[in-house]
Parts: C-alpha cells; sequence; structure tokens
C-alpha cells in the first residue's frame, strides 16, 4: 500500500475512534498499530507493541512528571489556592475590576505550584465565581475569567505539558520551563488589563425586569431607605443605596502564608534548579516533599482522620492522574513509530522546504492547525500527536525547539477554552453551576486577546527566549 493514502487511512482512523469516545490512549495505540501491520508486518508490529511501552516509560526523566502532579495535589488539599485568593482579593479591592483581577492574580499563582490548567480552573471557579456574580459581575465574564486565567497552568512553570514537550524533544526542561515564565505573566497582565473595560463596558447598572437596577436591589439586602417610584402604570418600592462600610481588614488578619508558601515552592523547585544546586528531577521531588509538608501543617488543627483523608486522596488522584499521562505517552509512542517507520516527519518537511514560502509564513501556517485541533482534543493529546510532526520542520527551518514549545503550548491554550471541547469551560461550568455556552461568550475576547499574545510571541523570539539564555542548562 503507498504511505500517503495509508497515512490519510491512520489518520482518520483515528479521528473515528476519538469520535466515538474511545480513551485518547487506546485510540492513538491502536490506530498506530494497525498503521505499522499495514505498512511492515504483523511480527513487526507485536514486537514494537511488545517494547514500547517499557522503552517510552523507563526514562528516569519521565520521574519528573508524577513529582510536579503530587506537588500540585498536595498544593490543592492545603489550600494555598483559597489563601492567595484572599489575599489578591484585599490587594486589588480598590481596582476598577479588582475582584476579576485578583481572580486572574490568584490563578497565575497557584498555576506556579500547582502545574495543572484544569486544577486551576476547577479550584478557582469554587472560590471566585460566587463572589464576583454576588459583586454585580456578568455571568459570562465572572466564569471565563476563571476559565481562561486557568490556562495559566500550563504555561507558568512547572508546568507538565513544558516537561512532556522537552522530553520528546530532547530540549533542556530547564530551558523550556525558563522560557515559560515571562510569557506567562504576560499573559496574566494582558488578562487583568481587559477586566476592568470590560466592567465599564457592562456596567454595575444591570437593568432588572422591573425597571430597578443592580445597585438598587443589593441596597435593599443592605438597610437602604425606602423609595417609590411609576414603572409602566406600577408603583414600584425601591430602597436607596446608602454606603456600608467595609469591615476594616488588618494585615495580620490575612492568610499570608498562602503566598509565603507559593514563594517557597516556587523557589525551590525554579532556584534549586537553575542553581544547580539540584537537577530538574530532584527539585520536582524536593518540591512535592515541602508541599507535602505544608499540607500536614495545614491540616494538623482539623485532627488525624482529616490529615489523613486529605493525604490519602491527593496520593489517589496523583496516582489516577499519573496513570492517564504515561498511557497517552505509551499510546503516542506507537503512533509516532508508525510515522517514523513511513518517514512522515521527513516528506512533511521535504514537503514544506519545496514550497519556498517564507519560513516564518510556514511556521505560522503549521502552528495555526493546532486551533481546530484543540476545539476537539485534550492538550496533552494535541501535544503528543503534533510535536514529533512540527519539531523537526521547525529545527529544520532554523527555528528554536524551546521558543516553539511557548507557541505550542500558547496555542494548546487557546483550544482549551474553545468550543466545542473547551476542557476548561466544562469544568468550571461543573463547579459553579453555570451553563456552558454562557461560559463560551464570555470567552472570546479572551481568546482574540490569547491570540494578539501569541502573535506577540512568535513576532518576538525574545520574549520566550531571553530568560533560558541567563542560565545553565
Amino acid at each position: 500500500m503507498d504511505t500517503l493514502p495509508l497515512v490519510l487511512l491512520v489518520v482518520l482512523l483515528l479521528l473515528g475512534l476519538l469520535a466515538i469516545r474511545m480513551p485518547v490512549a487506546f485510540a492513538l495505540a491502536l490506530s498506530g498499530a494497525v498503521g505499522l501491520v499495514l505498512l511492515r508486518d504483523f511480527d513487526f508490529t507485536t514486537n514494537m507493541l511488545g517494547s514500547v511501552p517499557f522503552t517510552e516509560t523507563s526514562t528516569f526523566s519521565l520521574t519528573i512528571i508524577p513529582m510536579f502532579i503530587l506537588m500540585g495535589m498536595f498544593a490543592v488539599k492545603a489550600r494555598i489556592a483559597e489563601q492567595v485568593y484572599a489575599v489578591a482579593a484585599h490587594a486589588f479591592r480598590r481596582l476598577p475590576g479588582g475582584l476579576g483581577i485578583s481572580t486572574v492574580m490568584a490563578c497565575a499563582g497557584f498555576a506556579a505550584v500547582s502545574g495543572s490548567s484544569i486544577g486551576t480552573a476547577a479550584t478557582m471557579s469554587k472560590l471566585s465565581v460566587g463572589e464576583m456574580r454576588k459583586h454585580g459581575y456578568p455571568v459570562p465574564l465572572a466564569t471565563a475569567t476563571v476559565a481562561v486565567a486557568g490556562t495559566l497552568g500550563v504555561l507558568i512553570p512547572p508546568s507538565v505539558i513544558l516537561v512532556i514537550y522537552a522530553i520528546m524533544t530532547g530540549e533542556s526542561v530547564a530551558a523550556v520551563l525558563a522560557a515559560g515564565i515571562i510569557p506567562g505573566i504576560l499573559s496574566a497582565i494582558a488578562y487583568a488589563a481587559y477586566i476592568p473595560i470590560a466592567m465599564r463596558r457592562h456596567g454595575r447598572r444591570v437593568t432588572l425586569p422591573d425597571g430597578g437596577t443592580l445597585d438598587e436591589a443589593l441596597s435593599v439586602a443592605s438597610g437602604g431607605s425606602p423609595s417609590t417610584r411609576k414603572v409602566g402604570g406600577r408603583t414600584i418600592t425601591q430602597t436607596r443605596a446608602v454606603a456600608v462600610a467595609e469591615p476594616r481588614v488588618r494585615l495580620r488578619d490575612l492568610p499570608l502564608r498562602g503566598v509565603v508558601r507559593v514563594g517557597i515552592l516556587f523557589f525551590i523547585v525554579l532556584g534549586g534548579m537553575y542553581s544547580g544546586i539540584f537537577t530538574p528531577t530532584e527539585s520536582a521531588a524536593i518540591g512535592a516533599l515541602a508541599a507535602g509538608v505544608f499540607l500536614v501543617i495545614e491540616m494538623w488543627r482539623d485532627g488525624w482522620t482529616a490529615m489523613r483523608d486529605a493525604l490519602t486522596s491527593a496520593l489517589k488522584e496523583t496516582a489516577g492522574t499519573t496513570s492517564m499521562v504515561f498511557s497517552i505517552i505509551v499510546g503516542s509512542a506507537v503512533l509516532s513509530m508508525f510515522f517514523i517507520q513511513a518517514k512522515v516527519p521527513q516528506m512533511l518537511t521535504d514537503g514544506v522546504l519545496e514550497l519556498g514560502m517564507n519560513k516564518y509564513l510556514t511556521m505560522g501556517i503549521l502552528l495555526l492547525t493546532l486551533i481546530p485541533l484543540g476545539m476537539a482534543l485534550e492538550s496533552i493529546s494535541i501535544l503528543v500527536i503534533t510535536v514529533p510532526l512540527l519539531y523537526p520542520v521547525a529545527t529544520s527551518l532554523g527555528f528554536d525547539g524551546v521558543w516553539l514549545a511557548i507557541l505550542i503550548v500558547k496555542l494548546i491554550e487557546i483550544g482549551m477554552v474553545t468550543p466545542p471541547v473547551g476542557i476548561n469551560c466544562f469544568v468550571v461550568s461543573g463547579t459553579s453551576g453555570v451553563k456552558v455556552d454562557q461560559i463560551f461568550r464570555g470567552v472570546l475576547p479572551f481568546v482574540l486577546i490569547d491570540i494578539a499574545m501569541t502573535t506577540l510571541f512568535f513576532a518576538v523570539p525574545a520574549l520566550s527566549l531571553w530568560l533560558p539564555s541567563l542560565i545553565a542548562v
């Protein structure tokens, strides 16, 4: 069978298996195995299927993945997210859209220790969506803020996706993680800058069905003075808004320990790694140990049973997430083996070079294909399917592999909030009780911001490469 029709057949098979909701790992492995049988023979395929799971997962560098996942789970159970959110909400309380800005900043801070977009979105939606709605934020804006800011978990280190990319491509883990810092901070600033603009456009004076406003309705509950007015022939009794003094919060009353713990974990992981004291794997393990200590300290007052349950839950969730990640790695390795045997990377590289287009235009077109993929697949699946194809093309065109990592992750972020999958939107919907279509409506402006930021990082590689150039990796 000719190579090109066979490759198309395997790709269609993969898409069909995903469409019938077969688990991603099995869909990758089955489609790759069918391709190998048709390309080579049954004995070759069974030999590959027997050796690939071991060879792909026996690499010591993969140990960093469960350690980062465990650190994030311990951080969730230690209530670090709610502590950081409380401090951020107090710090930004006087700014227009301050609660939304504090949500973005808290997501960025929690992402710095959790390394998980879904975990960040799920945790922060429980804490912040209800508060923003109580303070007059439109439902689409409140929920979309959490869904989009949660994507910082795959960009700000320690990011499991960036680690997987580094292991797949052979790039330095430390360099790839460092490259995510400045783009992550700039993305958070861009999201935060949009929120006051959106709040001014929507306004706090939201019209209610009886012709009143949200401010007036809230003032009724806060004991304002009553008044009456005529609306459509009806007499409406309302209460005028009165100034209600907010209780004064002293600095020592804030849970600053959460911010301190985030700083300690960030320092242990990145400081230890870039100072040369720890290897990346060692820094992840020590970070997980430190997060476990914080969990014990936080849960100590709740008693032994609560502490034991929190530790057990964190370990179980880490095992489940790690198994999912490793199964996808094994499945993608089978599919990648088929691509290599069919010489797909070489064909793609040669085909791109033969087009004779500007290399930036060529790379931009290839990267844009990640957006529709993100609408149908989850982030790790996109990564393991596309990196073996895009990385050889990018390096042959002279692009830096670390720079490519940031662009791929930013485009994956867009897919995580884009319909029809938009997994972060479904996570926020499930935890907040808001219909997912409302969240998708609020996400659109943030998607445009993400596209603008990705274009900036594409045009100015130094934003991604400056920090890695300063460290010894």
